[in-house]
């Protein structure tokens, strides 16, 4: 029989739940305080959970993405992080897939994520433009999320 420590670690992909808040937050910290995730509050975490989900491996967080849905119209992935050394191993598209699927089951027609990484969305299937040639469009008010 093999040991424990002899058997490949696992990836089990979840749907977060309130008593992971605590430990999401200090997973996102670090990407929060690089700048490449907006900073969050407890409530907005606590709200961002619903359809949200952890990748989990070895027992620590090592990814996480949420959906907001905004109406049956429009969703949006948010707060998409996966570990520095996890990245390449397919962990932001299983969390993509599972906040697709949600949108699926919610029968939210269109999704979108704003990102500064757009080739890992386009290997997704996100594209520039919506059937109809629909862009989304954008303009900043101030300098700074602060």
């Amino acid at each position: 029989m093999s040991d424990a420590a002899d058997s490949p670690s696992t990836l089990e992909i979840r749907q977060a739940v309130a008593v992971d808040v605590p430990a999401l937050q200090a997973f996102l910290d670090p990407f929060v305080e690089s700048g490449r995730l907006l900073p969050r509050t407890l409530d907005e975490l606590n709200d961002l959970i619903t359809h949200g989900f952890l990748a989990i491996q070895d027992g620590q967080i090592v990814g996480f993405g949420a959906l907001e849905i905004y109406s049956s119209k429009l969703g949006e992935i948010r707060s998409l992080a996966v570990a520095e050394g996890s990245r390449g191993h397919g962990i932001g598209r299983r969390i993509v897939e599972a906040c697709l699927q949600r949108a699926r089951e919610r029968r939210v027609f269109e999704v979108m994520a704003i990102t500064s990484t757009d080739e890992f969305f386009r290997r997704c299937g996100f594209d520039f433009t919506l059937p109809g040639e629909k862009k989304a469009l954008f303009l900043q008010t101030r300098d700074s999320y602060q």
